[in-house]
């Protein structure tokens, strides 16, 4: 299953940029690699249990 990833302009607060750049940093890889990190561990969470996560 071949997808073209889609962009996305996103504003992050100054803390959290610095965050994803620190990150990036320790772990060796791009900061969109950590923000598609990140992003996929909170999918992760919320698959595991959707109810804690529902409003």
């Amino acid at each position: 299953m071949d997808q073209k990833p889609q962009q996305m302009q996103v504003r992050l607060p100054r803390d959290v940029k610095a965050w994803i750049e620190a990150q990036a940093c320790e772990n060796g890889c791009s900061q969109n690699s950590e923000v598609i990190r990140a992003l996929r561990e909170r999918m992760q969470r919320v698959e595991a249990s959707p109810s804690q996560y529902q409003q």
